[in-house]
């Protein structure tokens, strides 16, 4: 790997910041149609589901099941039983730890 590059950084900076900005610019102060309001508001749940699902199964290129998975199921369990959100993560990460220490 190469050395640290402020000018990569600084461009990635600046194309993030254009892309909100031509967003503001071409929306401006239309509405968007119901349709698109709702599909808008479930990116942010897929994305993070997508994320732990990744996590989750996968070390670098190869997929795995290991304790991870115990642990999230069990944490998922437990939000589906509605538990509060920090019951929710300390049984996900005891349950990982109990799978881990066994095996």
């Amino acid at each position: 790997m190469t050395g640290f590059s402020w000018e990569l950084v600084l461009g990635l900076a600046a194309g993030a910041y254009a892309c909100k900005v031509l967003g503001l610019v071409v929306i401006g102060a239309r509405t968007l149609p119901d349709v698109v309001e709702r599909c808008l508001i479930l990116i942010p749940a897929a994305l993070i589901s997508a994320l732990i699902v990744k996590d989750t199964f996968s070390v670098g290129q190869d997929l795995v099941l290991d304790a991870r998975a115990v642990g999230v199921g069990a944490a998922a369990l437990a939000a589906w039983r509605k538990a509060p959100l920090v019951v929710v993560i300390v049984i996900g990460a005891a349950v990982t730890a109990a799978v881990r220490a066994i095996g």
